[in-house]
């Protein structure tokens, strides 16, 4: 029996040391192995955002890995203050730094931490995004990460996750897991010399399924939340904003008059 079959592949610690391992080679391996999709997929994220103010304040990016999506987000929102990134990884971001944001630094915050275990403030972010993280939890910990973006969300504050997938019903399924299942693990062994740490990506994502149930976590805490398919339903997301209450909207009203 293998290490990865002996282990719980959702603990924390073992998600860690998977993604410490592959940091150095992920973002080649992710754009090449994806066809360059990942990259589609992560401005799409953003552009799911889907709101006509200027984001100038303070969003989390949710097991943010390399950081990826920062330079999505800062073309797109050039005023935003600040991006909390959070990631179990510290490897991870290490690499973004060295590699895609020196200089960026001065808007970004790391904090290297299981998110599920960060003590972040109620209703303190503007915008809530991540990519390609949600395939790492089990069903319990989507729940507990669907109440933590409900608490920090603030009121109108807007979000935005997007995930690799399982495309079923489309009839290029069977050649799509092919890739993720055989292809991947043989580049791993033959190109990077890994520990399967990279084939653990297709493991993760066929064991995610799509992200409809996600959708239906955060509709249950009260946010307004589009689900989408992207490619066939090889990518999924979900998007949308926590609603202002009608007193909230009162005040406002009162405060401009």
């Amino acid at each position: 029996m293998t290490q990865l079959e002996t282990n719980d592949i959702y603990d924390p610690t073992f998600v860690k040391e998977v993604f410490d391992r592959c940091s150095q080679k992920y973002i080649w391996f992710s754009t090449i192995c994806s066809f360059g999709f990942t990259e589609i997929w992560r401005s799409d994220c953003v552009k799911n955002l889907n709101t006509d103010r200027q984001l100038n304040g303070l969003g989390y990016d949710l097991m943010s890995g390399t950081g990826e999506i920062w330079p999505h987000l800062l073309k797109r929102y050039p005023e935003i203050d600040r991006i909390t990134a959070i990631d179990i990884s510290d490897g991870m971001h290490k690499k973004a730094m060295q590699r895609l944001h020196q200089m960026r630094a001065h808007k970004i915050e790391f904090v290297a931490d299981n998110v599920l275990q960060t003590r972040l403030k109620a209703e303190s972010a503007d915008f809530v995004v991540s990519t390609f993280g949600l395939k790492t939890f089990n069903h319990d910990q989507l729940e507990r990460l669907a109440d933590l973006i409900a608490r920090v969300l603030k009121p109108g504050g807007v979000f935005s996750l997007i995930e690799a997938s399982d495309p079923k019903g489309w009839w290029l399924r069977p050649l799509y897991l092919f890739h993720l299942k055989t292809v991947l693990p043989m580049i791993e062994k033959f190109f990077l010399k890994g520990a399967k740490d990279f084939a653990m990506i297709g493991r993760y994502s066929t064991n995610f399924g799509d992200a409809s149930k996600f959708a239906k976590m955060l509709r249950a805490r009260g946010l307004e939340t589009t689900y989408k398919e992207h490619f066939f339903g090889c990518a999924t997301s979900v998007s949308g904003f926590k609603p202002i209450a009608a007193s909230e909207l009162d005040l406002a009203d009162e405060s401009v008059s």
